[in-house]
């Protein structure tokens, strides 16, 4: 089995690949201070509630777009697992893919590996959204290659952002409105209002605006904990991937030791 490491900017998630499969997961929020220690003591005990042996580890590849973390994860995987690990992108886990943009040495680690992965699920044109710290939309051609994109503000930052300034404002729950009325009656409806329903106009809107300019038919494809929010009440997606990243470093795993 391999361990595949996604370090984003709230979580980094664990999982476990067995021929390409997914067998466990877990997650823990992202602190570029974390030591390589702290990660094995709590991940050793998560693989132990699993049933899993830490020996049973075979390689580790790791995804990240937190530049600090990545020193304290390289570690963890040679002192704990005695494996040299694989960073998405370098050496033998080179993308593999066209990075079709005016500075393809800033794309994200989660985008192209999220491109890699619905590439070989889906093929075709795409849209890749993918609902984490920032909202992402990337686009993939035909080829595999990657095109381009947007950053938006995630849901969680534009709602921090509203409370944060509005002193009278009170935090809420993300989650959809009990009415489908866009007028609210109150205080916490009509920030429910704004930040749902605000937000799936702002899903739409920009998706509806990329298919003109791709102007070929474009699968779109959702990935992140809060796609399935949306899902109820959009029709926009095709798919919805929890797994995309994960997905996406597998094949990157397997990619690499083919050509050995």
């Amino acid at each position: 089995m391999q361990l595949a490491i996604d370090a984003g900017n709230t979580n980094v998630v664990f999982a476990l690949l067995d021929e390409g499969k997914i067998r466990a997961r877990w997650r823990i929020a992202t602190d570029a201070r974390r030591t390589a220690d702290e990660y094995a003591v709590w991940l050793s005990q998560l693989l132990a509630l699993e049933g899993y042996d830490r020996k049973a580890v075979t390689g580790v590849i790791i995804a990240t777009v937190v530049p600090r973390a990545l020193h304290n994860l390289q570690t963890l995987s040679r002192k704990y697992f005695n494996f040299e690990p694989l960073i998405a992108g370098q050496g033998k886990a080179e993308w593999g893919i066209a990075l079709d943009v005016e500075e393809p040495q800033s794309v994200g680690a989660d985008r192209a590996v999220n491109v890699i992965a619905g590439h070989a699920l889906h093929g075709g044109d795409l849209i890749l959204i993918d609902f984490g710290t920032a909202t992402t939309f990337d686009v993939a051609d035909y080829n595999g290659a990657y095109k381009g994109g947007i950053i938006a503000p995630g849901i969680n930052l534009s709602l921090d952002a509203l409370v944060t300034a509005a002193a009278k404002l009170p935090r809420i729950a993300i989650e959809a409105p009990a009415s489908a009325s866009v007028i609210g009656r109150d205080t916490v409806s009509q920030m429910h209002i704004g930040i749902y329903w605000g937000y799936i106009a702002m899903i739409e809107g920009l998706v509806a605006r990329m298919k003109v300019e791709i102007g070929r038919p474009v699968k779109v494809i959702a990935t992140g904990g809060l796609a399935t929010l949306f899902e109820q009440n959009t029709s926009v997606f095709d798919a919805i991937e929890p797994d995309l990243t994960i997905q996406g470093l597998a094949m990157l795993w397997d990619r690499a030791h083919m050509t050995q």
